[in-house]
């Protein structure tokens, strides 16, 4: 009867241990979802959240696509190595961001939790995701498609009761972006933008993970930049505001340099281009050019390593230094 019940006692300490945590409650856009229990089949219907559970040791069931390019059903190949280490099979694409998310699909998987962080998910899709299982949504705080990673990675972690976790990965994480200061004093402070070729020119603004990147690295945003992005996480610049890109390192995604806008004599004859102060990557056919959409706190270590290179080889403002090359909209073709 003792073995009984001190077996019995060892039972109960490892379910109490498992259950640590929880329930949880988590606010978002639309309220607060609880999580009663350590969720086991996740989905995420938000662009980036595999990665921050990839990073905590879980593999996910259901993923939303974003970004079309190298990378089997939404894990690149910065959380490849990740997923295999987990042993985990790919997991299924329940959407995808241009589309939208497949509620069959999603409930064919049986998902106990939902994540929706990084995204613009509605007040009708919460209800309806909600429907099949505690959902979260992006969080109030922040923009569409607007919080940031380490805000994300928290957000996760506390989800899946792996708290402290997340918050080793993003002091580590975050570490690497002190060493990067602290090996180019020249960023900080410099001036830097991301702009994209969509609708004449997109600037992504101080709410977006991309604008975020460079202010992490040291790198002050323009004067004016907020104004353009505001209520967004970006927006588009008139040519009579063409100065913005007038900076010490301007990022283009999937730009054509011999193509408009980049062709027109207003952007020819600003100082960042004649210098040589550009670099250019492309989204869809170069996975260094995802990950600096990605921006994860897998994703971030591989774009580091890709990255800082180019922008120390463009700030010096010397042109006949040669920017490693990265994919252009016109190699992608």
């Amino acid at each position: 009867m003792r073995h009984l019940l001190t077996l019995s006692l060892l039972l109960a300490l490892s379910l109490g241990s498992a259950q640590a945590g929880f329930p949880v409650t988590l606010e978002h856009r639309y309220g607060a979802t609880t999580i009663e229990r350590p969720p086991e089949r996740v989905v995420t219907v938000g662009a980036v959240e595999q990665d921050a559970l990839l990073a905590l040791g879980i593999a996910p069931v259901g993923v939303t696509e974003w970004i079309s390019g190298d990378h089997d059903n939404g894990i690149w190949p910065w959380a490849r190595p990740r997923l295999d280490e987990l042993g985990g099979a790919l997991p299924e694409v329940v959407g995808n961001t241009q589309t939208g998310v497949d509620l069959e699909r999603v409930l064919a998987l049986q998902p106990d939790l939902i994540l929706g962080l990084y995204s613009a998910m509605t007040p009708e899709q919460y209800a309806q995701l909600s429907q099949i299982a505690p959902t979260v949504a992006q969080p109030a705080a922040y923009v569409d498609w607007g919080v940031p990673w380490q805000e994300l990675t928290r957000t996760v972690g506390r989800a899946v009761g792996k708290a402290e976790e997340a918050e080793r990965v993003v002091t580590e994480v975050e570490a690497r972006f002190q060493a990067v200061q602290e090996a180019h004093p020249e960023f900080v402070g410099a001036t830097a933008v991301v702009a994209t070729p969509y609708q004449g020119i997109y600037l992504y603004g101080p709410e977006d993970l991309r604008g975020r990147l460079l202010t992490d690295l040291g790198f002050r945003l323009p004067e004016g930049l907020g104004a353009i992005a505001e209520g967004s996480f970006g927006g588009n610049l008139s040519m009579e505001r063409i100065d913005l890109l007038d900076v010490d390192v301007l990022l283009w995604l999937d730009a054509d340099p011999d193509a408009e806008p980049l062709a027109n004599p207003l952007y020819r004859n600003l100082r960042v281009h004649q210098q040589g102060r550009e670099v250019f990557l492309a989204t869809y056919t170069d996975p260094l050019g995802a990950a600096t959409s990605f921006v994860t706190p897998l994703s971030l270590p591989y774009l580091l390593d890709g990255l800082v290179p180019r922008l120390a080889a463009a700030i010096d403002g010397d042109p006949t230094t040669q920017v490693p090359a990265g994919e252009t909209a016109e190699a992608g073709r």
